[in-house]
């Protein structure tokens, strides 16, 4: 703890998230990417409120890299931790508004901030199975998020066929240069306004499946059943 009230702490709070900035912007620029499902993102933004993007956290780079500069602006939930502290000012310097919290911490005050930034017309864009996991097992915050706004869920999954993975319970992604990306939007799900808990839990079963589905589909078109080390 005492490293992280430093100065080279300090330091590298401004420096990392700089530098990442811009070695991902390289990176993401020399990839080739298609996009599946475009009708169901074109349909998500001809409503006029905005929309909850839902994604595992196996493609969290991935998926902030390719959705930020689509539709309007984008809020997201970064973890309480001193750590993620770098994750919100990453997402800062790529446009992305963040509010802190997480299943075990200050979840309900992240959820009111994210419903405040979908008040103000940005999407949120939701990690599915959270900062902790199990992975790709659905939490109920999207679900929770998505009927106190009446705002549509859409599914989002991100494959690749040259990535680097990382020893994490997830197993996160990132792409190689010059990989090809697919990105896949599914099927959007409605989510009715005052859920009862058996209705959340029944969204929150359904939204895992069609996660879930759309990620066999889209690693199915590399021959894969799942990312290497998942």
């Amino acid at each position: 703890m005492a490293v992280k009230n430093g100065f080279l702490y300090r330091l590298l709070l401004v420096v990392v998230p700089w530098l990442y900035s811009g070695l991902s912007w390289l990176l993401f620029a020399t990839c080739r990417v298609r996009v599946h499902g475009r009708e169901n993102l074109d349909w998500c933004e001809a409503h006029s409120k905005p929309f909850v993007g839902v994604f595992w956290h196996y493609s969290v780079f991935s998926a902030v890299a390719l959705i930020r500069g689509r539709g309007q602006g984008w809020g997201a939930m970064v973890s309480a931790s001193d750590d993620a502290e770098f994750v919100a000012r990453i997402l800062s310097r790529q446009g992305v508004e963040t509010v802190r919290g997480s299943r075990n911490r200050g979840g309900i005050s992240a959820l009111k901030g994210l419903m405040g930034l979908m008040r103000k017309g940005n999407n949120a864009a939701i990690v599915g199975d959270g900062s902790q996991g199990p992975p790709r097992v659905m939490q109920a915050g999207s679900i929770l998020l998505a009927g106190k706004n009446a705002a549509p869920i859409l599914p989002l999954v991100v494959a690749a066929d040259r990535y680097w993975v990382f020893h994490s319970w997830d197993c996160t992604m990132l792409p190689k240069p010059f990989a090809r990306l697919d990105l896949w939007y599914g099927e959007p799900m409605i989510v009715p306004e005052k859920l009862g808990a058996e209705a959340v839990e029944r969204c929150r079963v359904e939204m895992e499946h069609r996660l879930n589905a759309l990620y066999a589909r889209a690693w199915g078109e590399f021959g894969k059943k799942a990312h290497d080390g998942a």
